[in-house]
């Protein structure tokens, strides 16, 4: 049993991969965590959608809450992370960056205020190892964006060709992949004769790790149930 004058334990279900790594890293210089590895307060996934189900039972079957940070995920994988919500506190982030969350609650409310006269287009890259495209955040922030209109999402992407026309209502995704890259979003609000750009630069790995802690502190002795970053940026 922790008490607050306790590190809060982190158990990582992938501890070799980058981002296990370097959420270890950020413990390294945080004490207010500590990790182990078989007694965690919140198991921490940041592997791949097939290992999805292994940890989502895992953490059901210890009691612990569970943060999803695995991108690339289906359907299928959205209903498994709700049942397990059942059972377990579940914090589903795509991107776990504070930046990135704040960012998403702007483009929410940009996209209320701004109204379906102006197009939404949405731009990430990423370094040229990344396998999902569009990235779960560039989905995130759709889906924001999708939320402030009151809208279901109706994604564009991959265009390509001649004799194109832009469907009213719809978002537009472009990805773009190469070198080292972190991590770079821009949402664009395209108006007449004007046009808003709200933009997040990840300069390197870390940021993610040190969201995640606060992700962590967020979900630590939580009931069951289905949060996301936007619950951690609202609690602070």
């Amino acid at each position: 049993m922790r008490t607050d004058q306790q590190p809060i334990r982190i158990s990582l279900f992938a501890p070799n991969g980058r981002m296990g790594k370097a959420i270890a890293a950020a413990v390294e210089e945080d004490s207010g965590f500590a990790i182990d590895p078989d007694h965690g307060d919140v198991l921490v996934d940041f592997s791949t959608p097939a290992a999805l189900q292994s940890s989502l039972d895992r953490a059901v079957s210890a009691g612990v809450p569970i943060l999803v940070g695995t991108t690339g995920l289906d359907e299928l994988a959205g209903e498994r992370i709700a049942q397990a919500a059942k059972r377990v506190a579940v914090l589903r982030a795509p991107n776990t960056s504070l930046g990135v969350a704040v960012m998403a609650d702007l483009v929410e409310r940009a996209a209320r205020v701004l109204g379906s006269d102006w197009d939404i287009e949405i731009l990430d890259m990423h370094h040229r190892d990344k396998a999902d495209s569009p990235s779960g955040t560039a989905w995130l922030l759709g889906a924001a964006a999708a939320r402030g209109r009151g809208a279901e999402l109706k994604a564009e992407s991959g265009r390509d060709g001649t004799g194109l026309k832009r469907e009213p209502g719809a978002i537009g995704f472009a990805s773009l992949r190469g070198g080292t890259v972190s991590g770079e979003h821009e949402v664009i609000f395209a108006g007449p004769r004007e046009r808003l750009v709200l933009s997040h630069i990840a300069e390197n790995r870390m940021i993610f790790a040190r969201g995640a802690l606060a992700a962590a502190r967020f979900l630590a002795g939580k009931p069951a149930g289905l949060y996301s970053m936007r619950d951690v940026i609202g609690a602070s």
